[in-house]
């Protein structure tokens, strides 16, 4: 290697000197998964290699046989992984290996607790495998040239891992990188072969690339094993999804995920499925243990390789799985598409929404099993996953018509019948408990569990032992808006329309409910004259029972909730105006039957407490303040 051009030092990105101070700190127990992760980092840089070939043959430049060598070096004490794959360019080893471009970084960071065990799942889930080197290495030499680039085009990156790097370019016969660890004091177990092999065998031998090492002989001389001229391929070097289910271990499986999802942590669950009839293909898809921290990013691109008779065609296809299931990661290999297929192709192929059809009813059965199964294991498996991925799953509800029922089945909601967010049920759950009689599943939305937990909306539920689902994710407006009905029950918000309980409520309760709008005919007018067009229509209400008053949306109507949303994520919302519903057994309702001085600060106090109460905000909080001053010093006085 001979360097044409200066070395250039620049400066780590903040989060990369955070990221290399907890390695070099040796966050991770297990140190000899470094080696893992730079191997599956150079398959798939020949992956990526394969692919732009297709179009671009030249890119071989008379070199097709793509491998990966693990070398060392005793007296030196390094150890070298390369490959012949695409390479970096100079710019590319200053933005992959000195910054971390990617959305959450900063949750990421945040996320951070101190305790090592838990940050190295956080590291593994956010997938920094280069940054594991530092681990065992105290300097980190990376040369690398981009295939097409000419041999002086070459790039020599190195770090200490400490705040800086430096850059130069170099000469390189061959395209490909090498990464070089100069191995820290007491790390040198690292540099004996039949370690080396068996770690490559352990973690990397599903790698369809060959790993090749050097073989060893015995060296008289020195009374030791030394390197010999011949070299030896270390894994199998086959696709592991091609194998028989029979043939692959758990422990294989798992090894498999890691590569592929670039995570440190075991998937949660699995299928392995190989489709014959009119479109041939095998599907190895996983659900992570964790969310990514991009999770909630849409346009981030989704976890699936795909694949075209084992020939790596692309990473992230996300046209092979919908976007609420965006968390699934794996590999589909068919043998029908054509190898040079592109983006745009897969946008418009029938193959391609079969496939993509097929794998979304794999993955949703694969959940299903673990939801529904006896196995106590299993359905722990699955809250596991819930609490993970629910949300996504969520949004499925209004994606995919195909699978709605199926979705639905997979739903977990709180309810007034549990205790925290966390504890769910399921629709299914929710029907076999219901009351006899009932025929329609409740349910209320809100921003916080707690809030739906404390909604007056659900004061005569509790009152009759009625079950409500409390909805307080944002996504569940999308659900409760896209779902009208469960296993032939219609589904209705507490906070909407006239209630109508059917055969819950009985004679007498509804004779006294006709009674009372009779009884406060007159003064519903006057508050709805009071209050003007800030309410649709003032009634007496059936959901009360403790609280004075509290706001509804018509059937059809956005509830209130939906506009909050809206309106905090900067889009407009129709002007909605609610109905303001006031309970005649409360003594504020009662007082303001005689109230004449200062009836219009009551009326607004009944509408104002209402707003408040489901989560709203007061256009006038300062009003809202003095009103209630006023009103309890005018009480104070009459005293």
């Amino acid at each position: 290697m001979t360097v044409t051009v200066n070395k250039e030092t620049l400066g780590f990105q903040a989060e990369v000197k955070q990221l290399l101070h907890l390695m070099i700190h040796s966050l991770y127990s297990n140190k000899e998964i470094f080696l893992r992760e730079l191997i599956s980092n150079a398959s798939d840089a020949c992956d990526r290699l394969r692919f732009e070939a297709l179009n671009n043959v030249a890119l071989y430049d008379g070199d097709s046989d793509l491998n990966i060598r693990v070398s060392f070096d005793k007296a030196a004490r390094t150890l070298t992984v390369r490959d012949n794959g695409i390479g970096l360019s100079r710019e590319e080893a200053i933005t992959h290996l000195g910054t971390i471009a990617k959305s959450g970084t900063k949750e990421f960071f945040k996320a951070l607790t101190g305790d090592q065990a838990k940050d190295a799942h956080l590291i593994g889930q956010f997938g920094v495998g280069f940054y594991s080197s530092f681990i065992v290495a105290d300097k980190v030499t990376v040369v690398s040239r981009r295939a097409g680039l000419a041999a002086d085009q070459a790039v020599c990156w190195e770090s200490a891992g400490e705040g800086d790097f430096s850059v130069s370019m170099v000469e390189k016969a061959e395209r490909g990188t090498e990464v070089t660890l100069h191995l820290r004091e007491g790390e040198d177990g690292f540099l004996d072969g039949w370690r080396l092999k068996s770690i490559i065998r352990k973690y990397s031998d599903h790698i369809t690339l060959p790993i090749r090492m050097a073989g060893e002989k015995w060296d008289e001389e020195k009374k030791a094993q030394a390197p010999s001229d011949e070299e030896e391929t270390i894994n199998q070097a086959s696709a592991l999804w091609a194998r028989g289910k029979n043939e692959i271990s758990e422990a294989e499986y798992q090894e498999f995920y890691k590569h592929v999802a670039h995570d440190f942590e075991d998937p949660l669950a699995w299928t392995h499925t190989k489709v014959e009839g009119k479109q041939e293909y095998t599907q190895l898809l996983y659900i992570p243990a964790r969310a990514p921290f991009d999770l909630w990013d849409r346009n981030a691109r989704h976890g699936v390789k795909l694949y075209v008779k084992r020939v790596f065609i692309m990473d992230d296809a996300e046209k092979l799985m919908p976007l609420y299931l965006r968390f699934v990661r794996g590999v589909v290999d068919s043998s029908d598409l054509p190898l040079n297929v592109s983006r745009e192709i897969l946008q418009e192929s029938k193959d391609i929404e079969a496939i993509r059809s097929g794998c979304t009813r794999k993955v949703l059965s694969l959940l299903e099993s673990l939801a529904e199964s006896e196995d106590a294991a299993f359905r722990e498996k699955y809250a596991k996953f819930w609490g993970e991925f629910g949300k996504a799953l969520k949004e499925g509800v209004g994606e995919d018509f195909a699978n709605k029922e199926k979705i639905a089945n997979l739903l977990r909601f709180a309810s007034t019948h549990t205790d925290t967010a966390e504890e769910t049920v399921s629709l299914k759950d929710y029907i076999g408990r219901m009351k006899e009689g009932q025929e329609k599943i409740y349910y209320v939305t809100a921003e916080s569990f707690k809030a739906a937990r404390n909604s007056p909306h659900l004061e005569i539920f509790r009152k009759k032992g009625i079950e409500v689902l409390l909805l307080s994710d944002r996504v569940d407006e999308w659900v409760a808006g896209h779902m009208s009905e469960f296993d032939g029950k219609p589904l209705q918000s507490v906070a909407k329309g006239g209630l109508d309980l059917g055969k819950l409520e009985d004679e007498s309760e509804k004779k006294e409910a006709e009674k009372a709008a009779d009884e406060y005919k007159e003064l519903l007018a006057k508050v709805k004259k009071s209050l003007g067009e800030r309410v649709k229509e003032v009634r007496v209400t059936h959901r009360l029972t403790d609280s004075p008053s509290c706001l509804v949306a018509e059937d059809f109507d956005m509830s209130g909730n939906l506009a909050r949303i809206l309106k905090a994520a900067g889009q407009k919302a129709p002007e909605i105006k609610p109905i303001l519903e006031i309970n005649p057994q409360h003594p504020a309702v009662q007082h303001l039957k005689y109230e004449e001085a200062r009836f219009d600060d009551w009326a607004a106090l009944l509408f104002e407490q209402a707003e408040l109460a489901e989560g709203g905000q007061l256009e006038d909080p300062a009003g809202f303040v003095k009103r209630v001053n006023a009103l309890m010093l005018a009480l104070n006085v009459k005293k």
